[in-house]
């Protein structure tokens, strides 16, 4: 991969990351009962932006974990904060615990990324080197 289609790799593997951060968030504010109908708009929003992105990134970066069925299932589990809000509270670890090993496995990927990207040695010319570019 070369190093452009690398870096945009990484970054929107970071932005998901963030997605994915936010989704814990949501669950955090359904366990305290504390939302309202532009949240639950916002996290089927949410959730249809991680079910999309899946798609786009395992387009791009094969991945053995998380699972593509782990990361459905998770999304799918989870059909309102309402019924969040609704589950006892072994439901809900049972949740984060799901969460957290997925959130993990992209981490993961994130960093074997990176490692590939430090690998990648950018070739510079004598004027891009001259002036602090690279090509």
């Amino acid at each position: 991969m070369d190093q452009h289609k690398l870096e945009d790799l990484i970054s929107q593997i970071e932005n998901y990351l963030e997605c994915w951060k936010q989704f814990n968030q949501y669950v955090t504010q359904a366990r305290a009962k504390k939302f309202g109908p532009e949240d639950e708009n916002q996290f089927l929003e949410l959730k249809s932006v991680l079910t999309q992105e899946l798609e786009l990134i395992l387009s791009s970066v094969e991945c053995n974990s998380p699972t593509k069925e782990e990361v459905i299932a998770l999304v799918s589990t989870t059909p309102s904060l309402r019924y969040l809000g609704e589950q006892n509270e072994a439901n809900l670890r049972n949740l984060e615990n799901q969460w957290h090993k997925i959130y993990i496995g992209w981490q993961s990927i994130l960093g074997q990324l990176k490692v590939q990207q430090r690998q990648v040695v950018p070739k510079t010319s004598v004027w891009s080197s001259l002036f602090g570019r690279k090509k």
